[in-house]
């Protein structure tokens, strides 16, 4: 791994987010998180990985977000199955539609027995992710090239994890077919959204239940210290998804589940 020089930013804002979420980081992680901001920026310059260049604004926008997940998501017992899971120390993750590693790296970093695929449909970025991995050496994460449709059929990575999350920009109709068939019975997929919700919560609950699942809280918040608003929907997978979804690639996006 590139040697950082910490020293070289103001990583006030930023640890005082990380206190906020009670996330507290070794150097080699804060060392990680630098690395991975620069090759952002490096990479950025010639392909489109986010409009947010800002060091504060990368920090808070990109990685205190994605950490948030903890707000939610902490490894008690399950209250539908009564289970303990040790949810940092074996989860399985897939970050669907994953962009520029949002959520999926970050929470590599800070959680590092962590199993994670990140899934994107642009080979670009999963050439940056690919070198993101290398360069900060992280272990036990992939990177896959190809739609959300495409892997999760019988025999790929159907019901093969204990939890997706995604922070992409779709229909949350749409967004459950993508991603409810990748997580097993007694998940969870969480999404990741940046607005107030409320009509679109209630388009998707037909989906949700088709796709054999249930909402099982939806948590609001302000990211720390901003007038950020973020919005985090837990769906519990309570039985497996009918093998007809998801539909062939487009077909979810274009016909949503609501209005069949």
């Amino acid at each position: 791994m590139k040697k950082i020089e910490l020293e070289s930013y103001n990583l006030n804002i930023f640890l005082k987010d990380l206190k906020e979420l009670n996330i507290s980081l070794s150097e080699n992680q804060l060392c990680q998180f630098m690395q991975y901001y620069e090759l952002l920026i490096e990479w950025n310059q010639v392909m489109n990985l986010t409009a947010i260049t800002d060091f504060d604004e990368v920090c808070k926008k990109h990685f205190i977000d994605s950490l948030s997940l903890i707000k939610v998501y902490d490894g008690d017992s399950d209250t539908n199955s009564g289970n303990k899971s040790k949810i940092y120390s074996s989860a399985s993750v897939i970050d669907v539609g994953t962009g520029a590693g949002f959520p999926g790296i970050p929470l590599k970093i800070v959680f590092p027995d962590m199993k994670i695929t990140l899934l994107d449909s642009l080979n670009k970025r999963i050439n940056f992710l690919q070198t993101v991995i290398n360069e900060l050496e992280l272990k036990n994460i992939e990177a896959i090239h190809g739609r959300a449709e495409d892997f999760a059929g019988k025999g790929k990575l159907r019901e093969k994890y204990d939890l997706c999350v995604s922070r992409a920009v779709a229909n949350l109709s749409t967004l459950s077919e993508y991603c409810l068939p990748y997580v097993k019975v007694g998940g969870k997929f969480i999404s990741y959204k940046s607005e107030k919700i409320a009509e679109e919560m209630a388009g998707a609950e037909k989906a949700i239940a088709i796709l054999g699942g249930k909402v099982e809280k939806q948590v609001k918040f302000m990211l720390p210290d901003s007038d950020i608003y973020r919005n985090l929907v837990v769906v519990y997978k309570c039985k497996n998804t009918p093998a007809k979804y998801p539909r062939k690639a487009g077909i979810p996006a274009k016909e949503p589940i609501k209005d069949i």
